[in-house]
């Protein structure tokens, strides 16, 4: 009798996690993603300026400062 009652007990924890898997799923899948706002034309351009500019501005530095010798 007692074998028994683990088994059901095994089949109610199955369940119950079945349950809470399942509706952990629907509850992600029904909410609908929400698009990123796309940049303006204008922050695109300053920030492309703004990164050539800090490249430029690391490759100065570059040349100014030799190669540490190992």
């Amino acid at each position: 009798m007692n074998h028994r009652r683990g088994r059901v007990l095994q089949s109610g924890v199955a369940m119950v996690v079945g349950l809470f898997a399942f509706s952990l799923i629907t509850a992600c899948a029904s909410d609908q993603p929400k698009p990123l706002p796309q940049p303006s034309p204008d922050q695109v351009r300053s920030h492309a300026d703004r990164a050539f500019e800090k490249l430029k501005q690391e490759e100065q530095e570059g040349v100014a400062k030799p190669p540490e010798p190992r």
